[in-house]
C-alpha cells in the first residue's frame, strides 16, 4: 500500500509542476523516478522514454503508466496515471473558468507571455539529459561517446530538419541500422 501511495504522491508533484507538456514533465519524472526513488537506472529511464514517445498517448502520461506498472502492477499503473492527470484536470477548469472570465485583461496576455521561455528551457534540459543518456556511457567524454548512436542521432537530426519524413520510419530505420550493427 506504501508503494501505491508513493507513487500517487510523486506522480501527482509532477502532474502539479510541470507546466509545458510531457516533455518539459520529463526532468521531473526523471528527478522522481531515478533520483529520489531509485525505481529505475538513467538506462531504464531513457528506454521508458522512447517507449512512452512511441505509444500513443500523452508522453508523460505513458511514463506514469509504465512506472506504475514496473512498481507495482496494474494498481500502480492506475493511481500513478490518476496521480499525473489529476492536478492537471483541476488546474484546467480552474484555469478555464479564469480565462473565460479574465481574458481581455493585458496581465492575463502578459502572464502567458512570460510562461513560453520557461516551458523552452524545460524542454531543453529533458533533451539534453536524454541526448547524454544516449550518446554517451558515464561521463560525457570523448572516449565515452557512442559513435554509432551519435552518428545515427545526427543523420536522424538533419534528416527530419531538411525531408521531413516519418518519424516512425525514422525511428524504425535507425533502430534498424543500430540492430545490423550489433548482430552476432
Amino acid at each position: 500500500m506504501s508503494h501505491l501511495l508513493t507513487l500517487f504522491w510523486s506522480f501527482l508533484q509532477v502532474g502539479a509542476f510541470s507546466v509545458g507538456g510531457g516533455y518539459a514533465a520529463m526532468p521531473l519524472i526523471e528527478n522522481q523516478v531515478c533520483h529520489l526513488h531509485t525505481w529505475l537506472s538513467a538506462e531504464e529511464f531513457a528506454h521508458l522514454v522512447t517507449i512512452a514517445e512511441m505509444t500513443p498517448g500523452p508522453i508523460a502520461i505513458n511514463a506514469a503508466t509504465f512506472v506504475g506498472t514496473h512498481i507495482a502492477g496494474l494498481p500502480g499503473a492506475v493511481i500513478a496515471t490518476l496521480g499525473c492527470i489529476l492536478p492537471s484536470c483541476l488546474i484546467v477548469s480552474l484555469l478555464s473558468w479564469l480565462y473565460r472570465k479574465y481574458r481581455s485583461l493585458t496581465l492575463m496576455q502578459s502572464a502567458l507571455a512570460a510562461l513560453r521561455p520557461v516551458v523552452v528551457a524545460l524542454i531543453a534540459g529533458a533533451g539534453l539529459s536524454l541526448l547524454k543518456t544516449a550518446l554517451f556511457s558515464g561521463e560525457p567524454t570523448l572516449p565515452g561517446l557512442d559513435w554509432l548512436q551519435a552518428v545515427l542521432f545526427l543523420a536522424a537530426f538533419f534528416l527530419l530538419r531538411r525531408k521531413k519524413p516519418s518519424p516512425i520510419l525514422t525511428m524504425f530505420g535507425c533502430g534498424l541500422i543500430y540492430l545490423l550493427f550489433h548482430l552476432p
